[in-house]
């Protein structure tokens, strides 16, 4: 299958899901609303990826895979000779009945994707030992501070120094403030206009009368990368 079509098979799965939600959605309201990454955000995570000439993508979180066919849909723009996409996500079989993965399989991009049912404390360190190098990540996982927090640090050994670290859900005070240590300590960069132009607002903590920011966030390892001595910290 030559590239413009495997292409638009991609943006074919991508367009019905935008258009008409998955097949099959957990019984909460609005959940796919609520948890998949709007389609907006996802047209900037590909145009960013492809800018960047990204081959090798690690994501956290699948769920019901509009991230992810973004992220399939880069890789296959950007044709390299061995694209890989390795995604993270223990919840996809008995949380989301596989919805997610089916879709990636619909879409062709399951020859290029490995998904790993653990863990992100589990999988990230095992891709460690293996000697994975990405070009990218895409972090969707848990909310939760510390784990945020461990996969940012296992993220860092992963993705090559110059790459790209994406967060989901920037808005909520858990992810930035542990953002916010790997920027003032370790020298992450932020890139300002990643998804400043059309991508989703939100307020801070969800208070209305916090700042709203956009719900992605894009962050540049330092190149190279340096440890600081133990002595150097900055509060965050």
């Amino acid at each position: 299958m030559q590239i413009d079509e495997r292409g638009a098979r991609v943006r074919a799965v991508r367009r019905r899901l935008a258009q008409d939600g998955p097949p099959w959605t957990r019984p909460h309201e609005r959940d796919f609303e609520t948890v998949a990454l709007p389609e907006r955000d996802c047209d900037l995570l590909r145009d960013l990826l492809i800018a960047e000439r990204a081959e090798t993508v690690v994501e956290v979180g699948l769920a019901y895979a509009s991230s992810a066919l973004a992220i399939g849909e880069a890789l296959i723009t950007v044709d390299p000779p061995n694209p890989r996409h390795v995604i993270v996500d223990p919840f996809q079989a008995h949380a989301y009945s596989d919805v997610g993965w089916d879709l990636l399989r619909a879409a062709g991009l399951d020859s290029i994707a490995r998904l790993m049912r653990v863990q992100s404390s589990v999988a990230l360190p095992e891709l460690v030992a293996e000697g994975f190098v990405a070009d990218a990540a895409f972090v969707d996982g848990s909310h939760r501070f510390h784990e945020v927090f461990v996969d940012l640090y296992f993220l860092r050994r992963i993705v090559r120094p110059g790459g790209l670290v994406v967060l989901d859900d920037d808005w909520t005070p858990s992810v930035r403030t542990a953002v916010r240590y790997y920027e003032r300590n370790l020298g992450w960069s932020v890139i300002p206009d990643a998804f400043a132009a059309s991508g989703t607002l939100r307020s801070i903590g969800d208070d209305p009368a916090a700042e709203a920011v956009t719900r992605c966030r894009a962050l540049r390892l330092p190149d190279p990368l340096t440890e600081p001595p133990f002595e150097q910290f900055n509060a965050f």
